[in-house]
C-alpha cells in the first residue's frame, strides 16, 4: 500500500506549517480514514487503538474548516473525561493551531469555577471541558451551547465508568439537534451503542485496531511475586538502572495501595519518585506530571486515572504493579509507552490470586506474557498488607449436641425467664367508669361558673 504523507491531505497553510514544525509526516491510518469523515459532516464513530494518535484525527479536520469569529459562544466542544486530558488536548489544540486566529479554552473541575468563568467571558471558538465542569458553567448560565456545530467525545468509555452519562445527556440535549457527533473510544460497550443510538445520526464507523491488538513495538514481560512488599524490592531493584530505567510509569488499581507504594519508595529515593490520583489536588497532580514530563522525577505512580489519553514524550517503562481485574484497563496502561512509533517495555507484576486475571489478559492479546525469574539479589518480604491479611473466622466452641442439651450454657435468671403477656388493657380487659355527671359536661361546667 502507497504511503501518504500530510501534503496528501491538502491541508492549510496554516495547518501545514503546523505540522511540519511537530516533525511529523506520515498520518496514522485513524488520521487518514477520519479526515475526510470528518470533513463531509457525517456523524463518526472511531475505534482505535490507545497511542494512535486519535486527538490529532479530531483535530486536523476541525481546524481546517474554522473560519475566523467574533462571537462569545462556542462552535466546536470537545469532551474529554479528565483534568489532565483538558490541558492536555488544549495545549495540543493550541499547537496546532500556531499559525491561525482561534481561541482555545479548557475548564475543568477541581479549580476555582469563578476564574473560569471570566475566562469563558471573552468568548472562544473551541471548548475543551470534563462533562461535571461544563455542566455547572452551564446551570450557571456562562456558556451557552446553541451555537455549537461540532461536537466530540474523546474516551467516552471512561465517561461512562466514571459516572458522567447524566451530565452527557442533558448536555446534549441543550445542543442544537444538527449538528456533527464524532465519538473516540478504545473499546466498544453496550452502553456506547445505546448513546449512539439515542444521539447519532447513521454514523460511520472508523475502525483500526481491536482494544486487544498488542502494539508491536512494545517488548512485555513479567514477574510472578508473592505479595505487595516484595513487589517493592523489585521494582527498587529493576529501577537501579537509571539509564536503562529512564522514565517510568508505575500504574496500581487503587489510591490506597499507591499511596502505599509511594511512602515506601520516598524513604529510599524520594528525588526520582512522585505520584498522582484523583485524591490529590489539581495543583499537585499539573506539577507531578510536568516534573515526569521533563524529567525532574524519573518514576511516577499513578492509578488509571493516567491510563487513558495521556500522550508523555519518551516514556521507558510501564510497569503494572498489580494486575488489573479488567484485561482492557492493560492495554490502556501499557499504551503510555512505545507511542509514536517509538520503543517501549511493559512489566506485570503478578500474585498466586492474580494469576487469573493475567490468564484474561493473554487470552484478549492472543499472547503469553513470558515470565521473567526474580533476581537473586531480591528479597523476600514477610510483611503483609492489611489486605493480604488472613481474616480468622471465629468458630464456636460448643457442638450442636451440647447446645441441644445445654451442657455449658449458664440458666438464665428469674427476671429474664418472664413471659410478655401483653399491655393492661390486654390481661385486664376493658374498664368503664361511671361519669361524673349527666348529659354535658361541658355545658354544666360552664353553668356552674356563672
Amino acid at each position: 500500500m502507497e504511503s501518504i504523507t500530510f501534503s496528501d491531505l491538502n491541508l492549510s497553510k496554516q495547518l501545514q506549517n503546523a505540522v511540519t514544525d511537530l516533525g511529523f509526516t506520515e498520518p496514522t491510518p485513524i488520521q487518514v480514514k477520519a479526515f475526510s469523515v470528518i470533513r463531509s459532516g457525517k456523524d463518526m464513530v472511531g475505534v482505535s487503538q490507545t497511542g494512535t494518535g486519535k486527538t490529532l484525527a479530531y483535530s486536523l479536520p476541525i481546524l481546517q474548516d474554522l473560519s475566523f469569529s467574533e462571537q462569545i459562544h462556542p462552535r466546536v466542544l470537545i469532551l474529554v473525561p479528565t483534568r489532565e486530558l483538558v490541558v492536555q488536548v488544549a495545549e495540543q489544540l493550541e499547537t496546532y493551531a500556531e499559525y491561525m486566529n482561534c481561541r482555545i479554552i479548557g475548564v475543568y473541575g477541581g479549580v476555582n469555577i469563578n476564574t473560569q468563568k471570566i475566562a469563558v467571558s471573552h468568548g472562544m471558538d473551541i471548548l475543551v471541558a470534563t462533562p461535571g465542569r461544563l455542566y455547572d458553567l452551564v446551570l450557571a448560565r456562562s456558556i451557552q451551547l446553541k451555537s455549537i456545530t461540532k461536537l466530540v467525545i474523546d474516551e467516552v468509555d471512561v465517561m461512562l465508568d466514571l459516572g458522567f452519562r447524566f451530565q452527557l445527556t442533558n448536555l446534549f440535549e441543550l445542543m442544537p439537534k444538527k449538528r456533527q457527533n464524532t465519538m473516540f473510544s478504545a473499546t466498544m460497550t453496550n452502553d456506547i451503542s445505546v448513546l449512539i443510538e439515542d444521539f447519532f445520526t447513521k454514523p460511520e464507523k472508523v475502525t483500526i485496531e481491536v482494544s486487544g491488538t498488542p502494539l508491536d513495538n512494545i517488548e512485555q514481560s513479567s514477574y510472578a511475586v508473592p505479595n505487595f512488599y516484595t513487589k517493592a524490592n523489585l521494582l527498587m531493584h529493576l529501577v537501579q538502572d537509571a539509564e536503562e530505567f529512564s522514565k517510568v510509569l508505575v500504574f496500581l488499581s487503587s489510591k490506597r495501595q499507591a499511596d502505599r507504594l509511594y511512602e515506601t519508595l520516598e524513604e529510599f529515593m524520594v528525588s526520582d519518585v512522585t505520584i498522582v490520583h484523583s485524591n490529590k489536588s489539581q495543583n499537585y497532580r499539573l506539577r507531578s506530571i510536568k516534573q515526569f514530563e521533563e524529567g525532574e522525577k524519573r518514576i511516577l505512580i499513578s492509578t488509571d486515572v493516567m491510563a487513558r489519553g495521556l500522550d508523555i514524550e519518551n516514556t521507558s517503562h510501564v510497569i503494572n504493579f498489580d494486575t488489573p481485574e479488567f484485561p482492557e484497563n492493560y492495554m490502556h496502561r501499557i499504551g503510555r509507552t512505545g507511542r509514536a512509533g517509538n520503543a517501549g517495555k511493559a512489566i506485570l507484576f503478578f500474585t498466586e490470586k492474580e494469576a487469573p486475571n493475567k490468564t484474561q489478559i493473554e487470552a484478549l492479546m492472543d499472547l503469553k506474557i513470558p515470565v521473567r525469574k526474580i533476581p537473586n539479589e531480591v528479597e523476600e518480604s514477610k510483611e503483609l498488607t492489611p489486605d493480604e491479611k488472613l481474616k480468622v473466622r471465629e468458630i464456636s466452641i460448643i457442638s450442636k449436641q451440647d447446645a441441644q442439651s445445654g451442657a455449658g450454657i449458664h440458666k438464665k435468671k428469674a427476671k429474664n425467664q418472664k413471659v410478655n403477656l401483653g399491655s393492661k388493657w390486654k390481661r385486664d380487659g376493658p374498664k368503664y367508669k361511671k361519669p361524673k355527671s349527666r348529659g354535658d359536661k361541658g355545658f354544666n361546667q360552664r353553668y356552674k361558673k356563672k
